[in-house]
Parts: structure tokens; sequence; C-alpha cells
């Protein structure tokens, strides 16, 4: 009897032991039954909802929430301060999310304590390729292993209970284009998938997904098609060249990539990627026929076996604007006029948050969620925007369009409430005057999208002043809820700039902003209920777990991406320094520590023995436009480690300045090797306008004084 005994209780530890998994284990089934305490995608659910059942905090304590702990998350790369724009995966007590470059870093999530940390070898000078900084969105954790891209271009498999390097793939193409990664990985069926950024620099989009295990690679989707001369690598891509001109500028790559979040529906095996701009922006040069030049600006849903698309959504044809539909997708099940719906909905940057049935692409709706003058209203029945005058090409005279090219909603993810049937958006209404060069060229690892940025500010109040409707004319910004339902604005709260992506639960909201407050509303009415200042500006989308019945609220919170260029007067980065950290909160907990406050940089004295060359003044204010502004933007006003004002260069760094230009000795500092587009007399020719500038501030600051 004893023996029978112990021999089922010896089946009975085999079979436990046998279904017992490994931490970080996250499968299908694990995702269809998540438990709230976890945090497991990127979008926190098998939806991409950006949302947690979770509601130990909730509207009635959430006065209480205070700091818990933070992780030093500085970039590894140089002493650059950087951006952090990723969302961590929270499983089993562990926080895992990645950093700058590339980095990834697994934490006990309950104390911040660091258990290991992946630091890759990324080539510095890829700072230069980097429309955008050298951000990184998020990991995919999947079954014991952690998933990243690196800024350039390999897709790494790490164990998630060392942060082993298990495999690493190549996924470039063409070394020889600006092409960079900052969006996360998305794992489908049995395999994982990752797309690639670049399009402003002019290269060609594509998605490759790769075998889970192995990393072998089993399929590519590009996004737009090649030179017609070379063939088709597919079906698809020869579909898509019949809305392209043959005659196309084929070199530019077209355009088309994707870095933003994905989303994968299990029951109906379909992967959805929303895909980017185009390269060149105007139409008149990249296709000088026009067409609506698939797949720019648009929805697919792929099967993840093969590859093959299954259906298309675009919601810009010809797109001219820089109007992604990167922007998150957040998958839904709703009820729509009385009958149950399968739902995909994205508010991509031109302005129209759109309804699809995601079996079948069917568009069910899509309305107005900022202000829009490009277009009057999206036809439902043709699928297709109607444009307005202002929305017609901008090549004969510049145009005044809202939204600008950073659009109504940016990469910040959204988050849909389940409870409350909202979505939350981080949500901008800016106008930007459009107007192009009358000639285009490619040039290498520089931005291509031809837009004449020194002209358009140029003719911005000349424009302005013809356009009557004050609403075309007035920048706004706001903590959007939106009924994507009915289409309308529940309500909108004006929250100091719309930087930080959101997450919900069923009573509150989460958000974080440049000017460096954490905030939580109420779900329902917008009511501010909290504000916790950390001396960040934030721009990524927080996370909530629990652990031993505690729940915690964690975001990443650092400055930078394609933000840097475009700071404004209110931005925390300006009082403080850009220290990227996590940092997590939980009821009860204390005061959170601000970083260290900037110390004000004075003008130095220009060096007495180099005389400005006035007739190299104008060639240089071109270039430095063109080339320096969108890191090191205006000049003068700024205490900033990020990218410095070179406007206080250093008697030494005037002495090296073609070394560092031309030669890259401060690439290990993200500063760029440029060599391969400007030559010494571009640089001497920058280089003079920048000493003009720096005697102008100088002298002003003397008089000051």
């Amino acid at each position: 009897m004893k023996k029978i005994f112990y021999f089922i209780l010896l089946i009975v530890f085999s079979i436990s032991c046998k279904d017992e998994k490994p931490k970080a284990w996250i499968d299908q089934s694990r995702l269809e039954n998540r438990d709230a305490a976890d945090w497991l995608t990127t979008g926190g659910n098998q939806h991409m909802q950006h949302y947690s059942p979770l509601n130990k905090i909730n509207r009635g304590n959430v006065k209480d929430l205070g700091y818990a702990w933070e992780y030093d998350a500085s970039t590894y790369i140089g002493n650059v301060p950087r951006g952090l724009e990723a969302t961590p995966i929270v499983v089993d007590g562990i926080m895992y999310t990645s950093g700058s470059w590339g980095a990834v870093y697994a934490l006990d999530a309950k104390t911040g304590k660091e258990l290991w940390a992946y630091k890759p070898k990324v080539d510095p000078s890829y700072v230069r390729r980097s429309c955008c900084d050298v951000v990184n969105r998020g990991v995919a954790v999947w079954e014991g292993k952690v998933y990243v891209a690196t800024l350039d271009g390999f897709l790494v498999c790490l164990d998630a209970q060392d942060g082993k390097v298990l495999w690493n793939v190549d996924t470039f193409t063409d070394r020889t284009k600006s092409y960079t990664i900052t969006s996360p990985p998305q794992v489908a069926g049995n395999i994982v998938m990752i797309g690639n950024s670049g399009s402003e620099y002019g290269v060609r989009g594509y998605v490759t997904a790769y075998d889970l295990k192995t990393g072998e690679q089993k399929w590519r989707f590009f996004i737009v098609p090649g030179d017609p001369a070379n063939g088709y690598e597919s079906e698809e891509m020869k579909m898509a060249a019949k809305t392209w001109d043959p005659k196309s500028h084929w070199q530019s790559g077209g355009g088309g990539t994707v870095w933003g979040e994905s989303a994968y529906d299990a029951e109906l095996n379909l992967l959805y990627v929303g895909t980017g701009n185009a390269a060149p922006y105007p139409i008149w040069f990249r296709s000088p026929s026009g067409g609506d030049n698939l797949f720019l600006a648009s929805i697919l849903a792929i099967n993840p076996d093969n590859g093959k698309l299954v259906w298309y959504y675009q919601t810009t044809p010809g797109e001219i604007w820089d109007y992604t539909a990167t922007q998150n997708i957040v998958l839904a099940d709703v009820e729509i006029e009385g009958k149950p719906r399968k739902v995909l909905m994205q508010a991509p940057k031109n302005g129209f948050f759109y309804v699809l049935d995601r079996a079948t692409g069917e568009l069910l709706s899509a309305g107005k969620y900022t202000r829009v003058n490009w277009a009057s209203h999206v036809d439902l029945k043709t699928g297709r925007p109607v444009l307005t005058e202002q929305g017609q090409w901008y090549k004969d005279k510049p145009k005044l369009v809202v939204p600008y090219l950073g659009g109504g909603h940016v990469w910040q993810p959204m988050s849909f409430n389940p409870a409350t049937g909202l979505v939350y958006i981080p949500e901008r209404s800016v106008p930007q005057v459009f107007k192009t060069f009358e000639t285009y060229e490619w040039l290498p690892d520089v931005d291509n999208t031809n837009l004449d940025y020194a002209e358009m500010f140029k003719f911005r109040k000349h424009v302005l002043d013809q356009v009557k409707s004050s609403e075309d004319t007035t920048r706004t910004e706001s903590l959007l809820a939106y009924n994507p339902i009915t289409q309308e604005v529940a309500w909108k709260f004006p929250d100091g700039g719309p930087d930080g992506g959101t997450m919900s639960t069923p009573e509150l909201v989460f958000q974080g902003t440049r000017t460096g407050y954490f905030n939580v509303h109420d779900a329902k009415t917008g009511e501010k209920l909290k504000s916790i200042f950390t001396g960040n500006g934030i721009m990524a989308a927080p996370t909530t777990y629990s652990i031993d019945g505690e729940q915690y609220v964690a975001v990443m919170a650092a400055y930078g991406g394609a933000e840097t260029s475009g700071y404004l007067p209110d931005a925390a980065i300006y009082q403080y320094e850009n220290k990227a950290r996590i940092i997590a909160f939980k009821l009860g907990g204390t005061e959170t520590p601000l970083p260290p406050k900037i110390k004000p940089i004075s003008i130095p004295a220009p060096p007495s023995n180099m005389k400005i060359k006035e007739a190299l003044l104008e060639r240089g204010a071109f270039l430095y436009q063109f080339y320096c502004d969108i890191c090191h933007g205006k000049f003068g006003d700024r205490h900033l480690s990020q990218h410095p004002d070179l406007a206080k260069l250093t008697e030494a760094k005037h002495l090296l300045f073609n070394d560092i230009l031309l030669k890259g000795i401060l690439e290990q500092n993200g500063m760029a090797n440029f060599s391969n587009s400007l030559s010494e007399a571009d640089a001497e020719a920058i280089h003079h306008f920048l000493l003009k500038k720096q005697t102008e501030l100088y002298n002003e600051q003397q008089t000051k004084e």
C-alpha cells in the first residue's frame, strides 16, 4: 500500500515539476488569463490597451501616492543624457525594460534593485542617422526570453534569468543607408517581428519576422515598392507599385518605416502594424504623377505564419505632411449599434480617430479627435479623407496646415479603459506652414524631407496674417478623453503638454509631462486628483503592477528624442539636470527626490585670434539650419547638457572644431562624424556662423552685466 502511495506521490510531483515554468514565462495562455498583478506586454495585456484592472490605488486614496524607489538608467555611451520612452513589462515580480541605444534592465520590481543589465556595443556614429535621438520604446518578454532591438539594427534575444545573449541577428538590408531601430519587438504566434526607423533620412521601410527560438529569418515584408526595373519581392509590392509613378525617386527609398507599437490577435492570427511617412515629403518629387503611394501611412494586417497581407487601410493617401500611422494600435471588443464587434483603434498623426473591424479592415468610423483643416471629413464609403483647399499640394505656395508634422498624437501611447469606454490621448493642436524647396536631391545621412524650414518660418507670419480663423493659428495641448464609439470628446484637460503617454485603471488616468509632473486624473471627469513633482520631463507611458498585495505605478523619466529640438520654456529640463531614471510610486510613499539643478553657463568670450569671415555667414547659417539645428537648436538661452548650446563653445572646442565635425573625435559622447556630408569648406562656414552668433550674444551679455 505504501509503495502505491509513494508511486502516486512521485507521479504528482513529476507532473507538478513538469508544469512549473521558470520566471518570466509568458505564453499565449498566460496572456489570455492575465493576472492583474502583472503587466505582460508593452501595452499591458494582449490587446495593447495600456490598461490595468488593478484598483487598490483609486480615486479615494490616490492623494496618498508617493515615492517608492528609483533606478538610475543613465546612458552608458558617452556622458550625454538621453530620453527614456519605454513602458516597462512586469512579470513574476521582475521588471524588464529598455533604455537608450537598446540597453535592457531587469529589476526587482518591489525595490528597484538591479538583477542584471544588458548594454550592447552600439556604434555611436548611429546617433547622426537618428532623426529622433537614440531612444528605445521597449522590449518583448516571451517564454523566459527578452527580445530587444538595438539602435544600430540588431535584434537580440536574452535569457530572462541572467541577461545572457542567446542569439543576435542583423536586421538591416543595407548598412549604407540611414536605418535605425527605436521600436519594440512584437511577438506573434511563432515569430518575433521588428520594424525600423529612418524615413526622413531616405530609406525603404520593411518589417522582418524571426523564429522565436533560433533567430532564423522567416519572412520580410517591404512597406513600399522598389524600382520596378529590379522586379518585385512579392505580389503585395507588385500591387503597391501600381499606386506609384514608375519614374518615382527610387533612390530616396520612399519611406514607410514601422517604428511604433504593433499588436497581435491570436484568435484571428493577425499581426497589425502601422506604417510611416513618405521620403521625401513632397509627392511631386517622390512620385511626380501622384498616386496613393501604398503602403505609406497605413495599417496592415499580416498573417504571421507566412508574411502575407490579409488586409490594409491607408489613413492618408498620397502622404505629404509626415502623417504617420505608427501611433500605438489598440484592440478591443466593443458594442456598436447593438452588435459586438472586434475592433482596432488608432489615433494617427493626421487628426482622425479610426475604428476598424480588425478581422476585415472595414472602416467603421473616423472622427476628428483634434483640430484638422487639411481634410473636412473621412468618407465612410470610400474610406478616404476629403481634402480642403489647405489639404491640396503646397507645391506652388505655402500652406498653413493643422495638425503640424508632429501630428495631433505622436508616438506617446494612448490608453483604452474598458471600464469607462474612453480612450485617453496625449493630444496637441499645432499649426504649421508647409513649404518645399524648388528642387530635390537625395543626400546620405541627413534629413531628406525636402521641406524648406527656414522659409517656412519666414512665411509663417505672412500666411497667418492671411488666415481669418483663429482656430487654425492657435497652439493647444491636452490630455484628451475620447469616446471611440460616438466619436466625441468626453473631456479635455490642458495639462502642461501631451509629452507623456497614458495608462489607465478603472477609476484613474496616469500621465507625466515635460514640466516634470506625474499627474493622476479621474478617468470619468478629468479632474486632477494628484500631482507629484519629479524634476524630470516625462515622455513614456507608465506601468502598474502588484507585489505582495501592494500596487505600484512606475514610469521611465527622462526627456529627449524628437522633442529635443523644440523644448518649450516650461520644460523641466531648463531647471533640472536630465537624470535618466525609472521612478516607482506606491500608497504611503515619501517625497520624490529631485535631480540636481542646472548650473547656468555663461557665454564665454570668442577666441580673439579668430577673425569672422562675413562672406561665409549666409552659407554657414544655411548649413547650421540643415545639419545642426535639429539637435542644438537656437542660441544663448539654454543651459542644457543634452545637446550643448553652440554659442557657448570654449576656446578648446573652437580649436578642435573641424576634428569634432569631420573626424568624429567626440563620437563616444554622441557627436557624430559628418565627413561624408560636409567638406572642409562647409565646416569652416558653419564655424564662422557660430563665431558670429557667439560674439553677438557675448556682447549682449556684457552689456547686461
